[in-house]
């Protein structure tokens, strides 16, 4: 019997890259499972695709319902955006179509996931502040 080696895949038809800073945004399992199947549909000169929330449940093994809800998260997180689309039947009825899903850089994400975690510090600081200067107040107070 001869020996056949596995036939070699070609790095740009058979896979996709995931940004490393996709780790850093702290995003449940399943938004990360909905973008990366995004990003594995991508046009990659467009940044866009238009599965069906049908097809991306099928491959990621969720409802239709569950990959609308991370769908909206990648969206407020500006991992994506959306626009809807229309489809004419042989008819020629016009129906909504599939959204077109946009893959936006992954450095708006980042930046405004660093200004939430910023605002957090300001807004964890600004209370120290206050129970500090409270409790001065309280000090003051018993004391005289």
């Amino acid at each position: 019997m001869k020996y056949t080696p596995w036939p070699k895949r070609d790095p740009v038809r058979n896979y996709f890259q995931l940004p490393n800073e996709i780790f850093l945004l702290g995003l449940p399992p399943g938004a990360l499972a909905v973008y990366s199947y995004l990003l594995c549909c991508e046009n990659r000169s467009t940044y866009q695709c238009w599965p069906s929330y049908k097809t991306i449940g099928r491959a990621v093994r969720m409802s239709s319902n569950t990959v609308r809800k991370y769908v909206c998260e990648l969206e407020e997180r500006q991992l994506i955006s959306t626009e809807s689309t229309m489809v004419t039947t042989k008819a020629g009825l016009k129906r909504n179509g599939n959204l077109l899903y946009t893959i936006r850089p992954i450095q708006l994400a980042l930046n405004q996931f660093y200004e939430q975690q910023l605002a957090q510090m300001d807004v964890a600081a600004e209370r120290q502040r206050v129970a500090k200067e409270f409790a001065l107040r309280s000090d003051k107070r018993s004391s005289a």
